[in-house]
Formats: structure tokens, sequence, C-alpha cells
């Protein structure tokens, strides 16, 4: 399997990281040998990020150092030896998860290098579920996280991340008082709807004494009717109904 070192020139990548003899300077640049049947080269600007007067400063002939290549031509394979960007802007997208490291911590949230040309801002707001007061309560600067791109604003080069949105969301649970009270509600809701149902009770015939009664056959006769007993008549025994009766014959004048 070809490694980066021995791989095609046409198979180099940009940004592959690969290791080279320096084995030429001239006012321009350096010569290097990268193990490629094209020869690589590094321009003077980009020995270092710093300003480069002259090469023989960062770099001597038989010197070994890293390189990462810029781009592949015909007749030469152009090198950097300044690291480039994990992200260029154009590679930037929303949702994008990306791990870096904590370089400077701010009342309103933390800054997060994670390769880019500049830090992301996690937003005291986007560090954690629930209320924080400062970003230092969730992560400490040199702390290396995980986070999820919100937002690329490639004009003012601001990129917002957030922590949250990789967390899971919390369902609080029901209170047990709460939760009763809420059952309570609901049975008691449930009895006033079967009241409501029910139907009316049937109001009863008011029930007639023993006394009232003998009475009241006693004036039926009287008048030719016939003996009548009241249907609400329930309190006084078979017994106690003929006694009564035949007392009030004795008093009463009975019709023929």
């Amino acid at each position: 399997m070809a490694t980066p070192d021995n791989a095609p020139a046409v198979a180099l990548e940009p940004k592959t990281k690969l290791s080279g003899k320096i084995l030429k300077t001239t006012l321009a640049g350096a010569l290097v040998d990268i193990g490629q049947d094209l020869p690589g080269v590094i321009h003077i600007s980009q020995l270092q990020k710093e300003a480069v007067n002259k090469v023989e400063d960062v770099v001597k002939e038989g010197q070994i150092v890293d390189v990462w290549v810029r781009r592949v031509k015909k007749d030469r394979i152009e090198l950097t030896m300044i690291e480039p960007l994990g992200y260029e802007w154009k590679e930037i997208q929303p949702e994008m998860i990306v791990r870096g490291k904590v370089v400077r911590l701010e009342p309103y949230g933390a800054f997060v290098d994670f390769g880019a040309e500049r830090p992301g801002l996690i937003h005291v707001s986007e560090l954690t579920r629930g209320y924080v007061k400062t970003a230092g309560e969730v992560v400490k600067e040199g702390e290396e996280i995980e986070a999820k791109v919100l937002d690329v604003d490639r004009r003012k080069r601001q990129i917002r991340l957030s922590m949250k949105a990789l967390q899971p969301e919390i369902v609080p649970e029901a209170k047990p008082e709460r939760e009763e009270r809420k059952n309570r509600g609901k049975r008691r809701g449930k009895k006033q709807e079967e009241s409501f149902e029910m139907e009316p009770e049937t109001p009863t015939e008011p029930q007639l004494t023993a006394m009232q009664v003998a009475w009241q056959e006693a004036v039926d006769r009287s008048k030719g009717r016939d003996k009548v007993r009241p249907k609400s008549y329930k309190s006084a025994s078979e017994e106690q109904e003929d006694l009564l009766n035949r007392t009030l014959e004795k008093r009463l004048p009975t019709g023929g």
C-alpha cells in the first residue's frame, strides 16, 4: 500500500503531510527530496509564518523537514512548511461536528481552536443544557471538546459553535405531589360527569299513618264507595288494621 512519502505525485492531495530532505537552497526558496519523481519546491514565503529575509536563516542543505503539499503541477510539487488549516472557510458548514481546544474564556463564552483560520465561539447559552452563569463553570482553557457548527459568517470571519446541540434533551420528571393532584382532579371531574348523567329520582307519595288510613276507609264506606287500600300504606300490620276498622265501624254510621 502506498504511503504519503512514496505515493505517486498525482495521488497526493493538498494538505498531505510529508517528510523531506533539503537538497538545495536558493534566493527564492529550497529544493526538497520527498521521494517522488517530481522535485519538491518550497517558496521562501512558505518557510514560516513570519517574514523571511534569507532562506538559510530557516533551513540548511541536508536538513530533514516536515512539509505539506500545496498543489501538484506537471513539473514540480509545491510544498509548504507552514502547517495548513484543518478547515478552509469554504469547507466549514453548519451541522458539522468539529473537535478542538479551548483557547480563551470570556464571561459570555469560550473560544475554540479547531483548525480554522479563526477560533469558533461557543456562547455561554450553548455550553450545556440548563442555566450557566460563566463559561468557566463548564469548560477550562486547554480542554479538548467536541461541538457542532451552528453558523458561519465568512464576511465577518465569525464561527458560532454549540456543545449543547450534541447533548440529549433533559425531560423533567413529574413531581409525585403534582401528579397526585392531577389524578385527584381527574377523579373529581369524572364523578361530576357521572352525577350529571344520573336521572333525577321520582318523588315518592307521602305515606299515611294507620289512623289516617282507617279514617279514610270509614269515610269511603259511609259514601258507598268500595274499600280502598292506598298503595303507599305499608307500615301497619294486618291485625292492627282490622282492629282499627272494627272500632271505627261501631262509632261511625255506615251507608246502606
